[in-house]
Formats: structure tokens, C-alpha cells, sequence
């Protein structure tokens, strides 16, 4: 697979997220100096209300960013088989209950979804709990992953 058009659909994800989430942001700013948001009385929040959801927004707006820098600079390893799981991986994951899975390991935005020659690739981090257990392992090697009172064991089937 080839990891390059993977980032590269990554940052075109992140930047279409962006590019919605500031619009809201400019629509929940205005609302809120909107003289109709203004409050009437002590207990009208609604103008507070829409700073806030403004305020959250611009927050998130900089996550974004940020994360879009961080895959500009991604530098993409080359792996194999023997290698070491590391950030900029591409894994293939198999359970004997569930359909094989494939992850890429980046710096930022953990639970990203993109298609790429019709596999649906799902973006993890280092710091995630199954970025934690795959890290460092090779082609072969079992991890476990948690989730609630569910415990799965996957087996690291290709690494790129």
C-alpha cells in the first residue's frame, strides 16, 4: 500500500474537517454578539451559550491544525516484516471473530477513517490503547486489546 497517498488523504480529510468547523465557529461567534442573542435578563444565557459553543470550536479548530502540521512533517518509514511497529506504520490486523482491520500510526488525530483502494484504513495514535500494544512488535507477534469487559487477541499480519 502506499503510505504517502495515505497521509495524503489524511490531510485532506483534516483540512475538509477544518475548513467545516471554522465556518461553524464564524456562525457561533456571530451568533453570539447577535443583537437577538443579547441578553434580556439576568437568566438569558443564550448569547453566553453560543460563546462558548464558539470557544469550543476555535479550540478545536487549533487541534486541527495541529494535527495537519504534524502529517506535513510526517516522515513515512519504510517497514517490513522484521520491523518494529513505530509511528508512521501501516498494520494489518486479523481476529479469528472479526474481519481483518487495517491501522496507520500517526502523530495526531486517532479515530480518522479513510479509503484507500477500498479498504477503509482507521487512524491510530501511540498514546491509544492498542497503538500502545502494537508498538515495537513484528509481523507474527499477538497483541491484546481491551475494550470494556471485552478482550480480543489480533495478530499482526503485514506491516508497511
Amino acid at each position: 500500500m502506499d503510505k504517502e497517498k495515505i497521509r495524503q488523504l489524511i490531510i485532506k480529510k483534516l483540512t475538509e474537517d477544518l475548513t467545516i468547523l471554522l465556518q461553524a465557529a464564524r456562525a457561533a461567534h456571530a451568533a453570539s454578539v447577535h443583537e437577538e442573542t443579547r441578553a434580556e435578563s439576568e437568566y438569558d444565557t443564550l448569547s453566553l451559550e453560543a460563546s462558548y459553543i464558539a470557544q469550543g470550536q476555535a479550540n478545536r479548530a487549533r487541534e486541527i491544525q495541529f494535527a495537519l502540521e504534524s502529517y506535513k512533517n510526517l516522515a513515512l518509514k519504510k517497514l517490513g516484516e522484521d520491523s518494529g511497529i513505530c509511528l508512521s506504520a501501516l498494520v494489518l490486523l486479523a481476529a479469528e471473530d472479526a474481519p481483518a482491520m487495517r491501522v496507520f500510526v500517526g502523530p495526531e488525530a486517532g479515530g480518522l477513517k479513510v479509503v484507500h483502494e477500498g479498504a477503509e484504513i482507521i487512524v491510530i495514535t501511540p498514546a491509544a490503547p492498542l497503538g500502545q500494544a502494537l508498538i515495537g512488535k513484528c509481523v507474527g507477534d499477538l497483541v491484546q486489546l481491551r475494550t470494556g469487559k471485552t478482550e480480543r487477541e489480533l495478530e499482526i499480519i503485514e506491516v508497511w
